[in-house]
Parts: C-alpha cells; structure tokens; sequence
C-alpha cells in the first residue's frame, strides 16, 4: 500500500472519524488564514477568479468555500513539511477507541461507587434489617402459608438474614477497590496516558477469571457481553498499543502510518499531454 494510500480517509464504526471529529471540533483549514496562495499552494487551497478561496481541511480532506481572511496570519503558507497537521487516519481511529474504553470504564466506576453506597447503608443498618426480614418471613409464613416463603422474595429475606458483618465489609471494600480503579483507569485513557492502556490491560486481564467464573454458575446475556467487550479490549490494548513489547513494543507503533505530506497535500501533477501517432 503507498503512503497515499494509507493517507486516505477509511470508514471506521460505519463512519469517517475524521469527518466525526470535525463535525464536533470544526475543521482544520490553514489555507484559509494566509493572505494569498501560491501554485505549490495547490493542494491545500486554490484562489479562484471570482474572487473567492477554496480552502482543504487537512483532517478531513474536504473543500470549503471561503474568502481571503481580512486579517491573515501570514502572508504564505509554509512549506508542506512544515505545516502542522491535526491527527488523522489510524491515530485518530486509535484515540476514538481510548475513548470509548474510557468511557467504558468510567460508567463502571459509577456502578461501583452506587453499589459501595448500598453496601455501607446496609453495614450500618444490618441490625435492623435483619430484624425486618424476621419479621417479614414469619408474617407471610402465617398469612399465607408455608408454601408461599419459596419464592423469590423470601429467599431475598433469607439472604439478609444470614449475611455475615465481615462479608458485607469485605464486599464494601472491594466495591470501594474497583470504583477508584475503573475511574483512574477512565481519567487516564480519555487523556491517552501510557501507563493507563497497562492499568487497564492488567485490571481486565484479572477480572477474567471472576467473570468466566460467573458464567459457569449461569448464563446470561448481559455476562456474555461483558465477557466478550472485556476480551476485545485486552486483545485492543495488547495488540494495537502493542503492551508489553508486544509487535515491536511502543518504540514501534510510530512506523503505523507514515503519510507522505507532499503525496497527499503537494500539488497535483499535470497529466502529460497525448502523444501523436
């Protein structure tokens, strides 16, 4: 594949992330912000007669119709090699993903600090519940009979009955345990921290186990596709970051997608005019 071609815009999750991002950032146009455009200018911007500017944004490739700035930045543009260009291609797709897992992580964070709430409103409270659940069996035991304390709700009331104070804390703690790290985990990945893709590869990698675990108690669609997205995302983070040397290591990732700036914004060629015969 040419270096063109990998400059390219590609479809990614049903869309173009370049086109996503510049929709929510706005676009990337340094042809517009110069006072006037050369002929090597031509691949990045183009003066027309009438008087108006066409100006190319270098995320998203697209053309947009503008006019000379009253107040230009500069005179010329530089050079394509010296142009800054914004994050496109698979560095772009690459943090979109970081996203989402942060994302991922972060709504993990919050389940965990509301289900570390509940746990410490029933360690303090436990006394009392077990007190209410005492009393709630044995009134639908005599209201409605022997038969009716099967059910679902019973077995909730049995539950409460005999939790253990060191279980509950046990759990609260590791409920507290998982909520700062699924949320460091989620600061980190949003800002495409290094040691973040480790600390999330590391934690998914251990929670495996616990999750495999589960489903050979019961099967689920909700455990299966939390075994599934956790499974996709080490197998993300361990190849695409290459974690842990692998592919080559963080040394290698840069050699990803070279884009050849004079291929993809240099001036196009003049087609060679037809030989006669």
């Amino acid at each position: 594949m040419s270096s063109h071609e990998k400059g390219q815009i590609r479809r990614f999750l049903g869309l173009h992330a370049e086109t996503f991002v510049c929709s929510r950032r706005g676009h990337v146009i340094p042809a517009a912000l110069v006072e006037r455009l050369r002929p090597e200018d031509a691949g990045l911007g183009v003066d027309l007669p009438d008087g108006r500017r066409m100006a190319r944004c270098t995320r998203c490739d697209v053309w947009i119709a503008t006019t000379p700035p009253a107040n230009p930045v500069r005179e010329t543009l530089p050079s394509v090699d010296e142009i800054k260009l914004p994050r496109r291609g698979r560095p772009l797709r690459d943090a979109i993903v970081l996203r989402l897992i942060a994302i991922d992580r972060a709504i993990h964070s919050v389940l965990f600090t509301i289900l570390a709430v509940v746990l410490f409103l029933l360690e303090t409270n436990l006394g009392s519940l077990r007190n209410d659940a005492q009393r709630l069996i044995s009134g639908l035991a005599g209201n409605t009979g022997q038969g009716a304390t099967t059910g679902t709700i019973d077995r909730w009331l049995h539950d409460i009955l005999h939790l253990q104070k060191h279980t509950v804390l046990i759990l609260l703690f590791t409920a507290i345990a998982y909520a700062v790290i699924e949320g460091v985990e989620a600061v980190g990945l949003w800002l495409e921290k290094r040691w973040a893709e480790y600390l999330t590869a590391i934690a998914t990698a251990g929670f495996l186990p616990f999750e495999i675990h589960e489903l050979t108690k019961k099967v689920t669609v909700i455990r299966v596709g939390a075994l599934v997205i956790n499974v996709a995302i080490l197998v993300w983070l361990l190849w695409r970051k290459r974690l842990f040397g692998i592919r080559g290591g963080k040394k290698a990732e840069h050699h990803d997608e070279d884009i050849d700036r004079r291929a993809l914004f240099g001036p196009r060629a003049e087609s060679p005019a037809p030989v006669a015969h």
